[in-house]
């Protein structure tokens, strides 16, 4: 797999595009992400995580990371769309200060699930394990930074 390009390339090649803030959009995806993220973490520790289940955990572990990164990207005014879109979301973790190995990993998850969706690419347990472990540790500190920024940008509009 080839490593991720700069965000910037994204914007410079009109992946993502610059706009308004749209902070209805990020609250939206803010609140939906509370209760996706808790869904994930109870079906998690209901049902276990096995070989059988191990490639709807990954796909719904991915959409945390996803809705989470997506609000900090429309708080700042960013809108991936079209071929490479996902790619460019990921590499905006650089931007965020997340380490390389963080980056990598999100970018190896996105292609296994694009595999998973696409190719039919069957994932063991082993794999989902460091996906929700991933997520656990990636999750709390995209919320912390996508909340104190849509504070700043509108501290009385947040839900």
């Amino acid at each position: 797999m080839k490593p991720i390009r700069f965000f910037n390339e994204y914007l410079e090649n009109g992946v993502v595009k610059k706009q308004a803030p749209d902070m209805s959009k990020a609250n939206f995806l803010i609140n939906e992400n509370e209760k996706s993220y808790k869904f994930v973490s109870t079906l998690v520790k209901q049902l276990g995580l096995n070989d059988d289940n191990a490639n709807s955990i990954i796909k719904l572990c991915y959409d945390n990371i996803m809705e989470i990164l997506r609000a900090k990207l429309f708080t700042e005014g960013y809108n991936a769309k079209g071929q490479g879109a996902h790619e460019a979301e990921v590499a905006y973790l650089r931007v965020l200060g997340f380490n390389e190995d963080d980056v990598q990993f999100a970018d190896q998850l996105r292609n296994f699930r694009n595999r998973i969706m696409y190719e039919g690419k069957i994932l063991d347990k082993e794999y989902a394990e460091k996906v929700f472990e991933f997520r656990n540790k990636i999750c709390p500190k995209l919320k912390k930074i996508v909340r104190e920024n849509a504070e700043q940008k509108n501290p009385n509009n947040l839900t």
